[in-house]
């Protein structure tokens, strides 16, 4: 694989992923304006809160699955063990149905303690319909990880996208349907979509592999006998080593929701507050800056969830070269996404809140502030894959017990002060993400020994970044001046700026023939601009 190519397969497959993302990102946005408008903050309070703690058994059960599944199989195909790489995929699914399975019960039988402990007995019902989601999701990430490792992110882009269609569907429907018993009720309805939008999943990635199976079986019936044969046993003790790691890393990510909203909760009470009123608040964070956020972030992990196989199947074959190339392009590429995206949110916060959710448009100071986070965020995501995808899944584990500690004490500090309260669990967010993007990003470089091109990577997109700002305040006030219309002003500014940065970037020379080749069509594009002189041969 010569260098200029060396990430080109890597970027492709994280591409499929990324538009899958977005698309999922956006269907979300679309189906949480109704979702909004009918529940309010309210009731994403009460989703929000049940929906973290439905992700922390979700990631107990499984969230360590599809990396590790696909490191290993991506490993063994690499090696041609084509029968080692299906018994890793059984007994995968056999370890899920299990964790899947005890998880569930413990969050419905449990609902109501835990309810309890969090100082809000209104999300039980919420909680009780998220339960058996949890035994589809672990089912249905061992076949993404399984595709994964055979380096095709088509079935898991497309399982994503039925996923949420789904979902989206059957939320807004559930919760119309509830929501007259009570805001409660409605939560609880919306919650209930994500489990009818998972099983749909599970059922496509089914198909799928009943079609791929014959010639899956026929790759596996032609390894020998005399080759390496693993057993099942040896299979599950790797497993488990690869994903344990990982788990505990994600439960830390996933401890530090459920800490904002435990403290946030218990805080805002302690200092005056009533139980809807903090409710409310908290609706604001988990259904608003954490939505909208997530839109940059889900195209990031998108990337590091290509990463992980393509690093490890490099490391198979000791292409250490191959390595460092995917590292820098892997790292570059989230910045070049990360930057305008923690721009623009900063400065079209407010109109983008009104723009999605007339009726209860607060929010827009917590979207300015936590802007910032989205950068390191993404940062986090690619770095945590790097390391896993060289066997050093320990090391991001270790750096996220290291930034929750630190988010931990500036809770304390910062939401019970009056004047901060909510904007505490951002800032302290913001600090623990720093923390951690930059010791996961300091193990990355010093275990791959990669140069990292400083100018290109941060500086570059950084600065096209904030020019782009400038402009988009300017194309906001002036659209508005012109229509008076906040949704035709903010809709205009945002494209418009997407312009203005790609302008920039290609002016300072942020994008190459490097970046070009790995588009669509990345050869005729490269061709053009080169004819025309915006990049170099």
């Amino acid at each position: 694989m010569k260098k200029k190519n060396a990430g080109g397969a890597l970027v492709k497959q994280a591409a499929i992923l990324a538009a899958a993302s977005l698309i999922v990102r956006v269907i979300g946005l679309i189906y949480r304006w109704p979702l909004t408008n009918m529940i309010g903050d309210d009731g994403n309070g009460l989703y929000g809160i049940a929906f973290n703690i439905y992700l922390l058994f979700f990631i107990i059960s499984s969230s360590g699955l599809p990396a590790s599944i696909s490191k290993m199989v991506s490993e063994r195909i690499a090696l041609k063990q084509y029968k080692n790489a299906h018994k890793v995929f059984k007994v995968s699914l056999l370890l899920a149905s299990v964790s899947g399975l005890i998880c569930s019960l413990i969050l419905w039988f449990g609902a109501k303690p835990i309810a309890k402990f969090m100082d809000n007995t209104r999300i039980v019902y919420s909680m009780m319909a998220l339960a058996p989601t949890l035994l589809i999701v672990a089912l249905m990430s061992v076949f993404r990880g399984y595709y994964q490792g055979m380096n095709t992110m088509v079935p898991t882009a497309i399982s994503q996208i039925i996923e949420q269609v789904f979902n989206a569907v059957f939320s807004i429907i559930l919760a119309g349907f509830l929501l007259k018993y009570g805001v409660e009720y409605g939560a609880a309805g919306g919650t209930m979509g994500t489990g009818i939008g998972a099983l749909m999943g599970l059922l496509f990635l089914v198909f799928v592999y009943i079609l791929a199976r014959p010639r899956i079986m026929k790759r596996v019936n032609r390894q020998n006998d005399d080759e390496v044969n693993e057993s099942s046993v040896s299979i599950l003790k790797t497993l488990l080593l690869t994903s344990v790691p990982i788990i505990i890393g994600s439960t830390i990510f996933s401890f530090t929701n459920l800490v904002d909203v435990k403290m946030v909760m218990s805080i805002l009470q302690s200092i005056g507050m009533t139980e809807l009123e903090a409710n409310e608040l908290y609706g604001q964070l988990s259904g608003k800056y954490v939505t909208l956020t997530n839109l940059p972030i889900s195209i990031s992990t998108a990337l590091a969830t290509a990463i992980v196989p393509s690093i490890a199947a490099s490391v198979a074959l000791k292409e250490k070269k191959v390595v460092m190339n995917k590292v820098n392009l892997a790292m570059r590429v989230a910045m070049m996404l990360a930057a305008p995206s923690a721009v623009g949110l900063f400065v079209l916060g407010d109109p983008i809140l009104k723009m999605l959710f007339p009726k209860y448009p607060a929010g827009g100071d917590l979207l300015r502030l936590g802007a910032l986070a989205v950068i390191f965020q993404s940062l986090v995501q690619v770095a945590t894959a790097i390391l896993q995808g060289i066997g050093k899944p320990n090391i991001p584990a270790m750096n996220a017990g290291v930034g929750v500690i630190i988010k931990i004490l500036l809770n304390f500090f910062l939401i019970s002060i009056p004047s901060v309260n909510i904007k505490g669990a951002i800032i302290s967010t913001i600090v623990c993400y720093m923390v951690i993007a930059y010791l996961d990003m300091k193990e990355a470089i010093r275990r791959t020994k990669v140069n990292l091109e400083i100018i290109n990577t941060f500086i570059k997109p950084l600065g096209a970044g904030i020019g782009m700002g400038v402009f988009s305040f300017v194309f906001y006030e002036f659209i508005l001046w012109g229509t008076a219309n906040n949704t035709v002003s903010t809709l205009g500014s945002i494209l418009l700026s997407i312009i203005v940065y790609l302008g920039i970037l290609f002016a300072i020379g942020g994008i190459g023939k490097e970046e070009v080749l790995l588009l669509p069509k990345g050869e005729i594009i490269a061709s053009k601009l080169i004819e025309i002189g915006i990049i170099r041969e």
